[in-house]
């Protein structure tokens, strides 16, 4: 793809605003695109239908920080340093933000951070805002919000209470951002709570009424068969908060459309990780399954391709650059990622088969997820909360997704699976030194075995 200069008349002329619809918690199955039938997403089901569906698109770490502080960088956890929640995103980080500052959009942030380390819930400073011009946002937005009653920090940090739905609230503020009188593109990242819990009573309150529709709802089958968890008292609000979403994204494509953007416009829908409803473990990501890694995935824009259903496996690093080319803005060399635009115009016939997964806070683990195979390792020796790697880890899981795809069956320790088993550790292994971090070792589980 030829980019112009950076500032010439043509290729500002040309350049498309950008726009990241960026949700909390939601499964990639809550959508019509994947089969749920609930009806919940018609708007982003619709946009897919104009743009690409990234059908098998996942998290590389599967809890806030991490998997934010990747989306904004193109970069793995353990390279951008916040490899849990909790910790700052490093002030020299090169975002989206600062490429399109750098390219001349104008950059806005609106809502859920969780950047700024764990001083702080509310105000961002503006040296750990990463790059962007105009801010509306809260650090922790889970704890200075509910439902109801959001509020949202401005550039000089001084509160702004919103009425109405939280979810709404934060539209209603794009939708400004969106319409303001300007001369340049803009690149704006709206980050929502919804579909996340409400950690203050452990519940999932959906707009009045909305629980209500969804009562007696279509459960996914790895909920189902699993069996304990939360899922049955909590699917109706889930299902509600999803829904609320996308009348939300409905509300912003109309806004687009009044100005004339919307075919002008890269959006981007995707979410931070998924929700397994403590059938994994005791709250609801932080494992290795689809359920907490696997999130739905929507681009629109032009020059991308209508009607596309994209089935290469697609990590969240590789959403940032995607977008800087979309826009044909210069794509920083730090960035880890691989751009789904050459993939998209038939320009690229060596994408990777596998994506690459670090897990932390629940264990210190790494993962393999092919279209085939779920391989997974830890490290029981590390602390999980300080401890960003290992130079040691063995072998934990390993799923059939082809017979298996609720993983429900752990094969690890099967005999016959040995050679299986043996491939994906090289896999593996290769993965973790491409991503910057040094050749761990990982021992079998079976046998003494060492692949090194």
């Amino acid at each position: 793809m030829s980019v112009q200069p950076t500032g010439s008349a043509s290729a500002e002329a040309r350049r498309p605003n950008v726009l990241v619809f960026f949700t909390d918690q939601q499964r990639w199955d809550t959508t019509g695109l994947h089969g749920n039938p609930m009806g919940l997403t018609p708007t982003l089901d619709s946009l897919a239908s104009d743009g690409v569906s990234v059908d098998h698109s996942f998290t590389c770490q599967p809890v806030c920080a991490p998997s934010r502080a990747s989306l904004q960088t193109g970069q793995y956890p353990t390279t951008t340093g916040v490899f849990r929640n909790g910790l700052t995103l490093p002030r020299d980080a090169p975002t989206l933000a600062r490429a399109f500052g750098e390219a001349g959009y104008d950059t806005g942030y609106i809502g859920k951070w969780h950047l700024a380390g764990d001083h702080t819930s509310g105000p961002v400073p503006e040296e750990d805002r990463a790059g962007y011009d105009y801010w509306l946002a809260a650090n922790l937005l889970e704890f200075t919000s509910d439902a109801y009653e959001t509020t949202l920090y401005d550039n000089d940090g001084a509160p702004h209470d919103f009425d109405g739905y939280r979810a709404d609230a934060l539209g209603s503020a794009a939708i400004d951002f969106i319409d303001r009188d300007r001369d340049n593109p803009f690149y704006l990242f709206l980050s929502f709570l919804e579909p996340h819990h409400q950690n203050s009573r452990d519940d999932y309150p959906a707009p009045a009424g909305y629980s209500d529709r969804y009562e007696g709802p279509w459960v996914p089958s790895d909920l189902s068969a699993l069996g304990g968890g939360n899922w049955a008292e909590h699917l109706p609000g889930y299902y509600g908060m999803v829904r609320r979403l996308d009348e939300v994204l409905a509300r912003i494509v109309d806004a687009l459309k009044t100005r004339g953007e919307l075919d002008n416009t890269v959006i981007l829908f995707t979410s931070d990780h998924g929700c397994h409803f403590k059938t994994r473990n005791d709250e609801y990501k932080r494992s290795v399954h689809d359920a907490s890694l696997r999130v739905p995935t929507v681009l629109r824009g032009p020059g991308l391709g209508s009607g596309v259903r994209l089935p290469e496996l697609v990590s969240h690093v590789d959403l940032p650059p995607t977008l800087l080319e979309a826009a044909g803005v210069p794509v920083p060399a730090q960035m880890q990622g691989r751009s789904l635009v050459p993939l998209l115009r038939g320009q690229d016939d060596a994408w990777p088969q596998e994506v690459l997964v670090q897990v932390s806070e629940s264990e210190v683990g790494r993962a393999l997820r092919t279209h085939r195979w779920k391989y997974g390792v830890t490290a029981p020796s590390q602390d999980a909360w300080d401890d960003a790697r290992a130079e040691e880890y063995q072998d934990a899981y390993l799923y059939d997704l082809r017979a298996d795809p609720d993983e429900l069956t752990n094969l690890v320790g099967v005999p016959a699976l040995q050679p299986v088993l043996e491939g994906l550790r090289k896999r593996l292994i290769a993965r973790i030194v491409a991503s910057g971090e040094p050749r761990p070792i990982i021992t079998a589980s079976t046998d003494s075995s060492v692949i090194s």
